[in-house]
């Protein structure tokens, strides 16, 4: 990933974080009220990342949730937090069969009761569990977004096969592509002159052509000069069925008169995809867009937070935003800051890095909070 493509990323989740309206009118629409709103980077399944993930809450299931701790429940833990009793039973009893070793799940038992989100006792050779809070039912939709700010006619056939991909499966209820809008200099494709499209202003006809009709569009203008990225909504996407099966397409023909291969493909169930989504879900509570800060080197004196209408990393010794790879103990310019920054009027746990970690720990938390 580029600093440029980094930095639209991180500027197309912060504008979805301060208004999702494509989201909030559906949800108005339907008479379930406004949704809070939790985005995510870099999620999804172990064949398909999405770039950004915005998961729409129910608020009063939101605030539920918080009970559980800011920690993710990976399907183990969610197997036995959604199953277990309101009195004391034999856990082989109370919960079903997994499909897995029941000793997986006595691990996942354990691990629960040291999070303390599930109460366990022996009974003399017998463990017996007992839940401490209703897990609520708090995710109402999962939109995904790719992110492309220069697409053109090439990278636009490559994407549009990973979103059919997309669509066939269902696994989130809308999918998007964000790009840049016409005119935004900083971010435009190099590839041609852009113009209007009939079906939507601000974004190149080719991305009409190239992508399935079931995926909706967005053309983002850049933030900057204290102005906040904006982004509207060039073309609607349909909302899939995530509650039917899927098709997981696995092989499909070229399409050359040289390949006369069929596709393959199989279903994928309708539990395998409730349970992989709320999964997602939970990884997605606990990341957020701001994680990206856990895989940099905050601690090296040359790395700062700037707000130019968005919040993103800024290496100053490089003198623009810095990805991940770039920025960690092997670049050049890497720098530990002196320790007399740990001294002076900073805490003594660490030194200005560490201030900015808890910064954005304590803006995510916040974002949990409906």
């Amino acid at each position: 990933m580029t600093s440029r493509e980094f930095t639209f990323e991180l500027r197309v989740c912060q504008w979805a974080e301060r208004e999702w309206t494509p989201a909030r009118r559906a949800a108005d629409s339907e008479g379930s009220g406004p949704s809070a709103v939790l985005v995510a980077r870099q999620l999804g399944t172990r064949g398909r990342r999405w770039d950004t993930l915005v998961v729409e809450c129910d608020p009063d299931g939101l605030a539920a949730r918080s009970v559980f701790g800011n920690e993710r429940l990976d399907s183990d833990l969610l197997h036995v937090v959604r199953n277990a009793p309101r009195e004391w039973t034999y856990y082989r009893d109370a919960l079903p069969h997994p499909g897995y070793p029941w000793r997986y799940v006595r691990e996942a038992i354990h691990t629960a009761s040291d999070r303390g989100i599930v109460e366990e006792r022996r009974a003399g050779n017998r463990i017996e569990i007992r839940r401490k809070w209703h897990y609520p039912d708090w995710v109402r939709r999962i939109v995904a977004i790719e992110n492309k700010p220069d697409l053109d006619a090439s990278a636009a056939r490559v994407l549009g096969d990973q979103l059919e991909r997309d669509v066939a499966l269902s696994l989130a209820d809308e999918v998007w592509v964000a790009t840049a809008a016409k005119g935004d200099g900083a971010e435009q494709s190099s590839a041609g002159t852009r113009s209007s499209a009939s079906s939507g202003d601000g974004v190149e006809p080719v991305l009409f052509e190239r992508l399935p009709v079931e995926a909706g569009i967005l053309a983002v203008t850049r933030g900057g000069d204290g102005t906040p990225t904006s982004a509207d909504v060039a073309w609607h996407p349909s909302s899939l069925r995530v509650d039917d099966p899927g098709t997981r397409i696995l092989e499909r023909p070229t399409g050359t008169g040289h390949d006369a291969s069929a596709a393959r493909f199989e279903y994928a169930d309708p539990d395998w995809k409730r349970a992989k989504r709320l999964e997602i879900a939970e990884r997605a509570y606990e990341r957020g867009w701001r994680s990206y800060v856990d895989t940099m080197r905050a601690d090296c004196r040359h790395f700062e937070l700037r707000d130019d209408g968005d919040t993103l990393p800024w290496c100053a010794a490089k003198a623009h935003s810095p990805t991940g790879r770039e920025c960690s103990g092997s670049c050049p310019e890497f720098t530990p800051e002196p320790p007399q920054w740990r001294t002076r009027g900073w805490p003594i746990e660490g030194g200005p890095g560490k201030g900015l970690k808890r910064l954005l720990a304590r803006q995510r938390e916040r974002r949990r909070e409906p």
